[in-house]
């Protein structure tokens, strides 16, 4: 199984990584660093004909890059925007206002936590209708000024909780469809992860 697989490889990378932590260590072990190196190459070169359920277990692996790994390595000049100007703040959505290339563009995407506290924040990276709100926030001001849209989804849904029920959770998505579907600005999305409901 896959799992069995990305342990094996995980801890190769740790042996690595204990191997190389200081120049001379790097110099002096770079024969078995190599070697370990191409071990863990093949081993990961065996995740073909992926079952639904290690797909699913990829999908959802606490180490897949987040959209702050995506956004610190894409884009420049990154200017985080906050709230929904109505109610309140949602950390499960992120975005803001960047350049991709020197262009001008918006960069919205589902936040999950790398910890416990971090994700309890981020609510798991399920949106709450704030979030949905921010999120349209700022498409309509990307719309404004004729800056592209880039989204990175990695949810396991909308945030089912009353809370979210009583502040117009479905309400707060069909108006994000409306509002997308007739955006004149690109829009693209990038699937990093879970691309579940909301």
């Amino acid at each position: 199984m896959i799992k069995d697989i990305i342990e094996e490889a995980e801890k190769l990378e740790d042996q690595i990584q204990k191997l190389s932590t200081t120049e001379a260590e790097l110099e002096a072990n770079a024969d078995e660093i190599r070697g370990l190196d191409q071990e863990r190459t093949q081993l990961l070169s065996q995740c073909t004909n992926l079952s639904a359920a290690d797909r699913v277990y990829l999908a959802r692996h606490p180490k897949r890059p987040h959209i702050t790994d995506f956004i610190d390595h894409l884009f420049t000049d990154f200017f985080e925007q906050k709230g929904d100007h109505l109610y309140d703040e949602d950390a499960s959505i992120y975005g803001g206002i960047a350049r991709y290339k020197g262009m001008p563009v918006t960069v919205l995407g589902h936040r999950k936590g790398r910890t416990m506290e971090e994700n309890m924040k981020c609510n798991f990276g399920m949106p709450r209708p704030e979030g949905y709100r921010k999120a349209l926030r700022l498409m309509e001001q990307a719309e404004k000024f004729g800056r592209p849209i880039i989204t990175f989804i990695d949810t396991p849904g909308a945030y089912p909780g009353m809370e979210a029920e009583e502040h117009g959770q479905g309400e707060a998505i069909a108006r994000n469809l409306a509002a997308m579907s007739s955006l004149h600005v690109p829009v693209i999305a990038i699937v990093t992860g879970e691309g579940n409901s909301g």
